[in-house]
């Protein structure tokens, strides 16, 4: 028997309807057990504090608890690589920093982290900040660059080799037509106490780590690498306001979920997280930190990694950066 086209077209839609029912129904009914959050960085740092001040949000909102694990190593690729392999359930979701975007531009490994990752959520952003210790004479950007050209290979501290502040600390070099030397740390503590002692006259370094010695007097941010100033940061000009063009560099910490899971669930994670960042307990609690809150959908977090992982590869090419 042939069924007339309107009805055949009916036949399809309950069809289709009945197939997206179980996918919808699941996302509805999601979270129905406990989420982990995989933290690839050591617990006390500023991802930890923003995973789990997301996590307890979440907890919140979902009823479920957030549990968050730190898995640690190699510079954090044990963890992310696990977050990846994880099962696409929805059930584990890796909060993690621009180190996706940049590292796999300046060391081997067997996970490609951008086909393996689903965006979920850009949480927040930071710049990175350029600093001196006052003995350096050096109170500007401008300063700076005429006692680079007369002083060349003046040393910037970093919290390590291969970080987004190596790279902008090249960067900045490179555009401001000066030489400078990199001194990496392991870690921030070391490098800014080593700062503020005057061991070494220049660092580029988060902004949570110098701003309490910038206020108390002890050292001088004299730049900050976003588009446009930081909240945090209102009275300090950035990189291209200072008048190096073109250098524009931020952090941020993201969440991602395994490659393949369902896009409802995504986008109930996201919807969460975006009210998370809009929360003004949440960013009463960020102030401090100097991350400024994002709350970004999929799409854009898409976008951003994407932007960003084209900079990191010309900028790894360009500056010759790597840690093979």
């Amino acid at each position: 028997m042939t069924l007339p086209r309107r009805n055949l077209l009916r036949l399809a839609v309950s069809t289709a309807a009945l197939l997206a029912a179980p996918r919808i129904a699941r996302a509805q009914a999601y979270p129905a057990r406990p989420v982990r959050f995989i933290v690839p960085l050591a617990a006390g740092g500023g991802l930890d504090f923003v995973a789990r001040l997301t996590g307890d949000y979440l907890s919140r909102s979902f009823g479920r608890q957030i549990i968050v694990e730190n898995k640690v190593g190699a510079g954090g690729l044990i963890g992310i690589e696990a977050a990846a392999k994880s099962s696409p359930d929805g059930y584990t979701v890796l909060i993690t920093t621009d180190a996706v975007a940049s590292t796999p531009h300046i060391v081997t490994f067997n996970v490609d982290y951008i086909r393996t990752l689903a965006p979920v959520s850009q949480l927040v952003r930071s710049p990175q900040t350029i600093s001196v210790h006052p003995a350096l004479g050096g109170s500007t950007i401008a300063e700076l660059i005429d006692l680079a050209k007369q002083r060349p290979g003046i040393g910037y501290a970093t919290s390590g080799a291969g970080t987004n502040q190596n790279f902008l600390g090249e960067w900045f070099a490179q555009a401001a037509g000066i030489k400078l030397d990199h001194i990496p740390y392991r870690g921030a503590g070391q490098a800014i106490n080593d700062l503020i002692a005057g061991h070494v006259p220049m660092a580029v370094l988060g902004p949570a780590t110098v701003i309490p010695h910038h206020r108390a007097g002890t050292i001088r941010i004299i730049a900050q690498s976003s588009q446009v100033r930081s909240p945090s940061l209102p009275d300090v000009p950035t990189i291209e306001e200072a008048g190096v063009k073109g250098v524009v560099l931020e952090t941020w910490l993201a969440a991602f979920a395994p490659e393949g899971t369902p896009a409802g669930i995504i986008s109930r994670l996201s919807a969460e997280m975006h009210k998370a960042m809009l929360d003004e307990s949440v960013k009463e609690k960020l102030a401090p930190t100097a991350y400024d809150p994002v709350g970004s959908n999929a799409e854009q977090l898409a976008a951003l990694v994407r932007d960003d992982t084209a900079k990191y590869k010309r900028l790894a090419r360009e500056l010759n950066i790597t840690l093979n």
